[in-house]
């Protein structure tokens, strides 16, 4: 028997005899709210008692280690060195999760309890981002299982505040750059593009949030004796935000069009199919010349995330004294992170819009990362998926969302290959979150083959 054929028949026993189910209802049920102060015992009981270990019991030596920002979560590494001639795999994931949104989930379902409904598995967490280390780590283990060694050396870094802008992680990576050595990155976030075939992406859209304000005076004032008379901050910081893009949403900042969206990545976007989200998608929005898919995966889109003016829920007739937008760009490789809001300070300028502050937030941007779709590992990766499980996985240039993949692609200087499990409906940051177990299986499969061609191949050659 091929080790491709004993590692394969231990995944498959792992996922049929319901280890698999029972490992993901263990690490579900820890509350691992990173952005509630009562989730903080949780993070650390995540990596003591449940990631430790498991990582141990495979022959991993674990750390545990402070976050370089005060306050911030814990870090957990671990390594498995067999020998220093082998090349090296760093995965990654992180344990906590979003707020539970308790009592906003549909009837018979709770949080933090994994429940079976056909061919769903709900819990908190199950999906994002619980479900996609487990099985990176379990595909490990059947390739070890089925040799005795790995055949590589693999190392493991799990933080514990994603949720919450990973507060520390690319300084911890700076500073742990030798600690965390490797040739290549290999980890999973984020959903496929389809359901049924599994993707690989290998980098993120970037993204800068900020409010736009209007301060005209204090207090607001009668709408009857002052109408007319005194400009109205609403309207102005409407007018300003219609100015950035046109009628259908196309940027009107020329800095923020990028120049990145090359033939090659066009092809590569092109070869997809179409976008299977879930929700039915507005045709006339965006920009008008591109396909739905090099709008989301090779552009930039601008967003309003929430406006206020007066009081929205009890409105008085008045005129406000002051107006707030919270918006948001995300951007692809091309664009000058440094120059975003710059630009936009000039464009609102150049519109007539003076009275319009913009205002950064704190850790307001993250940076867009992108590995070149014909870069060798993309074509290993690549076909060691579609050998393991008969079907070709949908590449993207990059993940539409964001990630911390800079401290990876940048930072730790790795070519970076993203293998997501989850899918566009998964109710990922949103009550009634779920995984599939149809694709949790062939997930598994799919990996434990990556490992075991790596185990048997090494790293391809440039």
């Amino acid at each position: 028997m091929t080790l491709q054929d004993s590692a394969r028949a231990n995944i498959e026993t792992y996922f049929d005899d319901g280890e698999f189910q029972r490992d993901l209802a263990t690490l579900v049920s820890r509350p691992t709210e990173s952005q509630d102060p009562r989730g903080k015992p949780h993070l650390h009981a995540y990596l003591h008692d449940d990631m430790a270990p498991m990582l141990e019991s495979m022959g991993f030596v674990c750390q545990f280690h402070d976050n370089p920002t005060p306050d911030g979560p814990p870090i957990l590494t671990a390594e498995r060195i067999e020998d220093a001639s082998l090349p090296t795999v760093l995965t990654y994931g992180h344990g906590d999760v979003v707020r539970a949104q308790e009592g906003q989930w549909r009837e018979g379902l709770t949080p933090f309890e994994l429940i079976e409904e056909g061919d769903r598995l709900y819990g908190r967490g199950a999906a994002d981002n619980k479900v996609q280390h487990l099985i990176n780590l379990r595909a490990m283990q059947a390739v070890l299982k089925a040799q005795g060694h790995l055949g590589f050396n693999a190392k493991v870094i799990i933080e514990m505040g994603e949720e919450a802008g990973s507060p520390g992680l690319k300084e911890f990576c700076t500073a742990n750059a030798d600690l965390l050595s490797a040739d290549v990155f290999i980890a999973s976030d984020g959903p496929r593009l389809r359901p049924a075939a599994p993707t690989i992406f290998t980098g993120s859209r970037g993204g800068v949030s900020f409010d736009l304000e209007v301060n005209l005076r204090a207090g607001a004032n009668h709408s009857g004796n002052f109408g007319g008379l005194l400009a109205d901050p609403a309207m102005i910081l409407s007018h300003a935000l219609a100015s950035i893009t046109d009628a259908r949403g196309q940027i009107r900042v020329p800095e923020w069009r990028p120049t990145s969206l090359t033939p090659r990545i066009r092809e590569v976007l092109a070869a997809l199919p179409a976008h299977d989200t879930g929700i039915d998608l507005d045709a006339d929005w965006g920009e008008v010349d591109l396909t739905p898919a090099e709008r989301v995966f090779g552009w930039n889109s601008f967003a309003i995330l929430a406006m206020t003016a007066g009081v929205p829920a009890a409105p008085l007739n008045a005129i406000a004294g002051s107006a707030r937008a919270t918006c948001q760009l995300r951007f692809v490789v091309g664009t000058e992170v440094d120059d975003i809001l710059p630009a936009l300070r000039r464009h609102l300028d150049r519109e007539g819009f003076g009275k319009v502050k913009i205002v950064e937030h704190e850790r307001n941007s993250f940076p867009a990362t992108r590995l070149d779709p014909d870069h060798p590992m993309v074509r290993f990766a690549t076909a060691s998926i579609e050998k393991s499980v008969g079907v070709a996985p949908d590449i993207l240039p990059n993940l539409g969302g964001s990630l911390p993949n800079d401290c990876f692609a940048e930072v730790l200087n790795l070519p970076t290959i993203w293998v997501p499990h989850s899918y566009a409906g998964c109710s990922q940051h949103a009550p009634n979150e779920h995984i599939l177990k149809s694709l949790s299986r062939q997930a598994l499969v799919a990996m434990t083959g990556l490992f075991a061609d790596l185990a048997e191949q090494g790293l391809p050659k440039d």
